[in-house]
């Protein structure tokens, strides 16, 4: 689960990290209590979305740039007007873009020098990894890409936590002296500190600025949140935007089903994570264009399975649908019953092809073959792959 800016930062001051004076807005009145707070200084505007590259952004409109940096009042509530409901496209919003229907207002500082600076777990070595560069703002990716020797990485073991040691080596290679070592490694704490106490998956501060008087401070901040522990804390789950999220996704998660909305054509419907990849690599393979990935899980049931089918149909651009079910916990026969039950229940009118695999597949592929719905069973993933790609190709 993704919060905005403005959220993590209340977070971040929470724990102890310096961040500029701000306040967030979501309509004119709000608008106007904002600015009047700040003053009539310089003011930073920044638009709320769960996207990055807002900076470089494009408003549909024309207006250049999801942040503005302005000189006073008039200049901010001009910036607001052109904002505040508004599309912005971003290099990671795709071409439809995002609405904003939340606006931050922020009082600017005298930048010195801008750093990068999160914690994120890192799940190959299954640890915490703090990653830092001297090389921060906007083009952090293009420095992971290009420059990777500019990336500081320190692991953090979970059972052992940070330690002085770890903020020291971070701060000395970020070229951090004096007082500001004990700044940053106060920093660094607080953002570890969050991230451990708040299952947080990304902590990450870009830009972490000096200021030309020396105080460091968290310029900009994005944190994720592990939605499977986000249970734990309800006070996390009241900042979930669910105006940032797509609805299939929102409609999946009300029936405990795992769904991701992709930019392809042929729908997945598969039990099990690792499967799912697999299906949507198969696919690929056959030249098709996966979807969506959906883990319906171990025990899905009849109700699940429907819902599954109106999630992916409510999809414009699906022109197929590829069922791959391995029956384990979840039987074949019982899958092949809420997949017929669930068509008759749903108007599908794109080619469907369903493999079962596992136990009591036979009468699972029985109860298919004597369904009377409109599908085509595949006896192995490789003929269902191809035979979902090639039916959609012939439908045009």
């Amino acid at each position: 689960m993704n919060i905005h800016e403005y959220q993590a930062k209340r977070l971040l001051q929470e724990y102890g990290v310096p961040v500029p004076r701000g306040y967030a807005a979501t309509n004119s009145r709000e608008v106007e209590t904002a600015i009047s707070h700040l003053g009539d200084d310089m003011i930073v505007v920044k638009a709320q979305i769960h996207a990055g590259g807002r900076g470089k952004g494009t408003f549909i409109d024309g207006y250049k740039g999801g942040v503005k940096v302005v000189q006073n009042r008039q200049e901010a509530q001009d910036a607001a007007n052109h904002m505040l409901d508004n599309t912005l496209v971003t290099a990671q919003t795709g071409p439809e873009g995002r609405k904003v229907q939340t606006l931050y207002f922020t009082e600017a500082c005298d930048i010195k020098h801008e750093y990068y600076l999160a914690v994120v777990l890192d799940r190959e070595t299954a640890q915490t990894m703090v990653i830092a560069s001297t090389e921060g703002g906007m083009d952090i990716e293009a420095v992971a890409e290009k420059t990777p020797e500019k990336l500081i990485r320190v692991p953090v073991s979970p059972t052992m936590g940070l330690r002085h040691y770890h903020c020291r080596r971070v701060a000395f290679a970020l070229g951090f002296e004096g007082e500001q070592v004990k700044q940053f490694a106060r920093i660094l704490t607080g953002l570890y500190k969050m991230y451990w106490e708040k299952n947080a998956m990304l902590v990450e501060i870009n830009p972490l600025v000096e200021t030309t008087g020396g105080q460091l401070m968290a310029l900009d901040a994005k944190v994720s949140f592990d939605s499977n522990a986000i249970f734990q804390h309800p006070e996390i789950q009241q900042l979930r935007d669910l105006n940032e999220e797509d609805p299939k996704e929102i409609e999946a998660s009300k029936h405990s089903l795992a769904y991701i909305a992709l930019d392809g054509n042929i729908a997945c419907m598969v039990n099990g994570a690792g499967l799912a990849m697999a299906t949507m690599d198969i696919i690929q393979s056959f030249g098709g264009s996966p979807a969506n990935f959906l883990d319906v899980g171990g025990g899905a049931n009849e109700d699940q399975v429907t819902a599954a089918f109106k999630i992916i149909l409510s999809d414009k651009n699906v022109k197929g649908i590829l069922v791959n079910i391995f029956g384990g916990i979840m039987k074949c026969d019982v899958i092949a019953r809420g997949i017929v039950a669930a068509a008759k229940n749903v108007d599908i009118t794109v080619p469907l092809v369903v493999r079962l695999e596992g136990t009591n597949v036979e009468a699972g592929k029985t109860i298919l073959r004597e369904s009377g719905v409109a599908l085509t069973p595949a006896d192995s993933l490789v003929e269902a792959a191809k035979m979902i790609v090639d039916q959609v190709e012939k439908a045009g």
